[in-house]
């Protein structure tokens, strides 16, 4: 029973400060997202679409996971069924036109080459993400490799001379 005390008294502060809150109607701070205060219903932000080029991306880094180039909404990829294996698993990724997972994905974590995909590697979606149009939420400054050597190297040269 100590603990129904505070528990009322908390509650009724919060309802206190929750009506307060609805009159005033300030903006939340900002973050990723657009604010708002609990009295204010904002719309949710549209969801990115399939962009209109398909293929394969150019990757910025070895080892990069590649993007997935098609929808993989309603798939299936659980303990039981993994839905993209249907095309790029070893047996179907010739007949179905598909990349075959990459063969680091058949090594368990000590390098020992598994007869099937790895269970660390079964669920695709912790590495790959789908292509999509979206507009990045935060700037990217990322440069390959080959943009930071070029840089360099051109800034060495201005300083020799």
């Amino acid at each position: 029973m100590k603990w129904l005390f505070p528990l009322c008294l908390s509650m009724s502060l919060l309802a206190s400060a929750t009506s307060a809150d609805q009159t005033r109607d300030a903006t939340a701070p900002d973050g990723l997202r657009l604010g708002g205060t609990i009295s204010q219903t904002l719309s949710a932000a549209t969801i990115a679409g399939e962009p209109r080029d398909s293929g394969r991306e150019v990757r910025n880094y070895p080892e990069q996971p590649p993007v997935i180039p098609h929808s993989i909404r309603d798939y299936q990829v659980d303990m039981r069924v993994n839905q993209c294996l249907n095309c790029h698993s070893r047996e179907q990724a010739v007949s179905a036109g598909a990349p075959m997972v990459s063969i680091t994905h058949f090594m368990d974590r000590h390098k020992q080459v598994l007869a099937a995909v790895s269970p660390d590697r079964y669920f695709c979606t912790q590495c790959h993400v789908p292509k999509t149009d979206a507009d990045p939420l935060v700037p990217n400054r990322f440069k390959s490799v080959e943009e930071v050597i070029t840089e360099v190297l051109s800034e060495h040269q201005e300083g020799g001379q």
